[in-house]
């Protein structure tokens, strides 16, 4: 188990924070978190994060109307970043979409979709 005072805030006194449906994997968003947002995180059971743009803290899926539920929080090995494993109300994204991650990312122009999906599965970083 880790501590909360194991935990390496960045300078800013933020963690990044992935944030997972439980039930499928999806990953549905990436965000950050203070001290604050963790506090009441854990209080509530309703994942809160730290809006950097806005300067203040918000429910996550607020936008939306759909409130994340926290099921485990998981610290990465270096104490540096969390995962929210969460039930999802629906969609967690403020544009509407399910996740943030709805969007694909395009193939470079001297790749075929076909040769960029199998050199990225590869692992082939020859093809930047």
């Amino acid at each position: 188990m880790v501590e909360l005072s194991d935990l390496r805030w960045d300078e800013r006194g933020l963690l990044p924070v992935v944030i997972q449906d439980v039930r499928t994997g999806e990953v549905l968003m990436l965000a950050r978190m203070n001290r604050e947002a963790l506090a009441r995180t854990r209080r509530t059971g309703v994942v809160h994060l730290w809006d950097e743009a806005a300067g203040e803290m918000v429910e996550g899926g607020e936008a939306t109307g759909s409130a994340l539920h926290v099921v485990e929080v998981r610290v990465n090995c270096q104490a540096d970043a969390l995962l929210l494993q969460v039930n999802a109300a629906g969609p967690a994204c403020r544009s509407g979409e399910r996740s943030c991650f709805h969007r694909c990312l395009a193939p470079p122009r001297s790749l075929s979709a076909i040769a960029w999906g199998r050199d990225a599965a590869e692992g082939d970083e020859q093809n930047p």
